[in-house]
Order: C-alpha cells, then structure tokens, then sequence
C-alpha cells in the first residue's frame, strides 16, 4: 500500500475534505553505484566542513543566505517552518479554469489525492463529480517541504489528480531566450500539403501502452552482456539533418514508408501520384475531409468507395494500403474489430482484409 507524502485538507468554499497525496509516477531509470576506477570500492559524497575538511553532521547544519563576500544570513529550519504560508496544512481552491487554458510548459509534476478516511468519501466524490461535470481544474496553493506549490486540481475517472505547476517567472519566454525560430512565411506550400498528409498517415488513438524507453532497455542490455563477456553493440549515427532542397524527397519517401509501400514505386511514379493528390490534401487542415484517388476511382478519406462495397466481399489488400492508419482505424471500428486500438496498421489491414465486410461480435476491449 502506497504512503502519503503530504497529509492535509482541501477547501472549496467553505467545504473541506481531509486528504493525502500519493506519487503517481514511479521511476524505472537504471541507477549506478559509484566506484574508483579499477576497483570495487564504492565512492560516496560526504557532507564536510569546507575549512577544516571534517565531516559534519547533518543535525549541525543550517541554511545560510550570502549578503556579502563571506557573509551569511543564518536561517534555522523551525524558522522557515514558522513563516511558510499555509501552516495548517490546507490546500485551498480560489479559482477555476479551462485545463486547455493552462499551457502544457506550466505543468510539473503528477500526483494522485485520496480522501483520508471513509467517512469523507462523499465530500471527496462531490468534488471529483462538480470538476468533471464543469469540465474545469481548481487552481490552489500548499506548501510541502518548505516550498509552495501552484497546482491544478482535475478530475479522473475515480480519483482526483493534482499536479504542480511552475509559476509564472519561471516560465522562459521562447522568443527571448532562443537563437532562432521560423518566421510567418515558413511552412506553406506543397511542403505542407505533403506534411499534413504525413501527419494525417501516422495518426491514430493515443495508446501509452504502444510506447517504451528503449534507452533503459539497451541500457540493462549493455549491463547483461558485459556481465557474460559478451561484445556490445554499438548504437547507429543519428540521422542526418534535411535541407530544404530534399524536403520534397523525404517528405514523399516519408509518406510512402507510412502508408506501407515500402518505396516500391518508381521515383517519377510516386512523385505523380503525390502532384495529383496535393490539392486534396488541403482538405485535410479542416477535419481530413479531402478524397483519395484509388485504382477504382475516388473514394471518401475515411470510407468505403462512393458505391459502398459489398457487405460480403472483403476489401481488397491494395486498396486498404492506400489508407492512413486513422481511416483503417476508423473502418475496424465501424466493423466493430475486437482489439483494434492495439493493432499496429499491418494488423489492421490483415484484420480488415479477413473480417469479410462484415460486423464482428466484440470480444475484447477494442
């Protein structure tokens, strides 16, 4: 059972419930001991005295502020205890907003809120049910290990979840603090007809689980095998940067690896084919509503063709490689295909490509 790192109370109004609050992330990085090179020992940092070199006890310690050159401001911690706003451990809402009002740079860290005992369940559900229902965050203020936080309180679908945000003046602003950014006149054009078109090929439902830090994996790997005298094997060179003369190129090469074609046509031929579709393609920036030319004819972006196909004959293979994986996506749920979401866009075709064009009975969470 997981350990509150904060106890207090949420207050709305003059409604309180008393909670906890639980970390909602755990870490699954690989950590490292540190050893002096050529041997086994262990090498640990240790809190010392800068003048006389003698270790200090962590009792001994107190927080110093600088004001000049070798002078300090001593500050006990029972002092910053007795100042720290919000003493009485409360986590009061004054505001509420839009959660899409709140720039994702401003959110931090993430953490879960249970009521602290049974008998303040309905007080903790009327609240989780009023931000659902108001589809709004409650913005409040708690301070936690000498430190105040701004947080978001928001509702899921059983729990509350708090997450910190960074204030204001510590929001750096892009414009200032980059080198370069592109300016209005960048990005128009056939390039983005064609990158819309990429964008529109690799999309499909948000799946967490379709997702792994292949970092960490390689990173155990490299630990495994140099633990059994095995060689190790080296990652690839990054890939190069695109210039703007290529742009085209690799867009339309980028596009074709999506939909599955693997670059079997021919360079004049794939080009052809991109030309006739950019006009289309602007449909997409409204909704993905433009047509594709198919070998039989135009046909709906997220449909069947104009005449409908027979409920009894299965699409044929070529014709569904011509679609993006959020319309083979969107044709496995008019199907009703159990599994789809976790299909990758070949499941797709082949599941598409065995349903018969018939409605298959849901076995599994789709």
């Amino acid at each position: 059972m997981a350990r509150a790192i904060w106890t207090g109370v949420i207050t709305f109004g003059l409604v309180s419930v008393p909670v906890g609050l639980f970390t909602a992330t755990e870490d699954h990085t690989v950590h490292f001991h540190q050893l002096q090179r050529g041997t086994s020992d262990r090498v640990r940092n240790r809190r010392v005295n800068e003048r006389t070199g003698e270790e200090v006890a962590t009792g001994d310690i107190v927080k110093g502020y600088e004001v000049g050159e070798g002078e300090y401001v001593v500050v006990e911690p029972d002092e910053l205890d007795e100042i720290a706003p919000g003493r009485s451990r409360a986590l009061e809402i004054t505001d509420f907003v839009d959660l899409d009002r709140i720039a994702p740079v401003y959110f931090d860290r993430t953490y879960y809120v249970a009521p602290r005992g049974e008998e303040y369940l309905n007080v903790y559900g009327l609240l989780r049910t009023a931000l659902a229902e108001a589809g709004k965050v409650g913005i409040a203020t708690f301070v936690m290990r000498n430190r105040q936080y701004l947080t978001a309180l928001r509702a899921e679908d059983e729990v509350l979840v708090l997450q910190t945000l960074h204030w204001a003046d510590e929001v750096r602003d892009p414009v200032r603090e980059l080198p370069e950014l592109p300016s209005g006149r960048v990005g128009r054009g056939k390039e983005l007809d064609m990158a819309l078109r990429l964008v529109d090929a690799l999309s499909g439902p948000w799946d967490p689980a379709r997702y792994r830090d292949t970092y960490q994996e390689k990173v155990r790997e490299l630990v495994r095998a140099k633990a059994e005298g095995e060689e190790v094997a080296v990652a690839e060179e990054a890939p190069r940067a695109t210039g703007v003369v290529d742009l085209m190129e690799v867009l339309q090469g980028s596009l074709e690896r999506a939909k599955g074609t693997g670059g079997g046509q021919s360079a004049g031929k794939a080009k052809g084919a991109g030309d006739g579709r950019t006009g289309k393609a602007k449909g997409a920036e409204g909704g993905r509503a433009g047509r594709k030319k198919g070998s039989g004819g135009e046909r709906p972006a997220g449909g069947s063709k104009a005449t409908g196909p027979s409920r009894g004959k299965p699409p044929k293979r070529g014709e569904l490689r011509e679609l993006s994986k959020a319309e083979l996506y969107q044709r496995a749920t008019e199907q009703d295909i159990a599994g789809r979401s976790r299909m990758s866009r070949d499941e797709l075709i082949d599941a598409l490509t065995g349903a018969g064009g018939g409605r298959r009975r849901r076995t599994a969470a789709a």
